[in-house]
């Protein structure tokens, strides 16, 4: 199937977005991973201040190896931060960490997206597992109903993939409020620094949803290709 020239058709356009978007991030948190602060705290001290100041009480914080692993985990309640993240003063790690404590504040508030997006999971997880097995089967064997209701599994990736953005951003609109209210952020160059660094971050979400999408329209195209050799 990887070698069919049709899927590299469909799929380098994705390929190619994720490559620019995944450098764009690090060219973004590298630059203003060098910027500090004015407020000198780190991206460990921001989180406390940020969960004091949302009443975020039940919330842990905890590390977690590798870079731009960061995130936060609505099942225990904790903020898992990575060392650069955790220890750096900057204004990317500032931006890293508010973005995380907004996911935090969505899931203290119920937020909607959020629960929606929540409950897609175990649909994603057994449609990412079944649905390629009854594409393949269904054009195997050649029946079309099999091979559509694999496509219909499938796509259950890209309405994840859809459903993450708007979760996404409100975190990011959260997290530039946070900072600017809480004084973390002082200046322009800062705010900056934070929607240089958020804005990137966003970009990857819309890369994976044109991913997501692309590659369902490929199987799409395969199971129709089917439907029509049958007729």
């Amino acid at each position: 199937m990887y070698l069919d020239p049709y899927y590299m058709l469909y799929m380098l356009p994705a390929f190619l977005l994720m490559l620019l978007t995944s450098w764009y991030v690090r060219a973004a948190y590298n630059k203003w991973g060098r910027v500090p602060a004015r407020s000198r705290m780190s991206g460990y001290e921001a989180a406390q201040r940020l969960i004091a100041a949302g009443g975020l009480y039940g919330v842990r914080i905890e590390g977690i190896a590798g870079e731009l692993t960061d995130h936060y985990d609505p099942r225990d309640k904790t903020l898992r931060l990575s060392a650069s993240v955790a220890r750096g003063a900057s204004v990317a790690s500032l931006a890293v960490a508010a973005h995380e404590l907004g996911h935090a504040m969505q899931d203290a508030e119920g937020y909607i997206p959020l629960r929606f997006r929540a409950a897609l999971v175990p649909m994603v997880n057994i449609g990412s597992y079944l649905g390629w097995i009854f594409i393949m089967a269904g054009l195997f064997i050649g029946w079309s109903g099999l091979a559509w209701l694999g496509v219909i599994f499938f796509a259950g990736g890209a309405l994840f993939a859809l459903a993450t953005l708007p979760v996404e951003f409100n975190a990011s609109a959260r997290a530039k409020r946070l900072l600017s209210e809480s004084g973390l952020i002082l200046d322009e160059q800062e705010r900056r620094g934070v929607n240089s660094v958020l804005n990137a971050a966003a970009l990857t979400y819309v890369a994976g949803l044109v991913t997501a999408v692309l590659q369902l329209l490929y199987y799409v195209s395969l199971v129709a290709g089917l439907g029509r050799r049958r007729d």
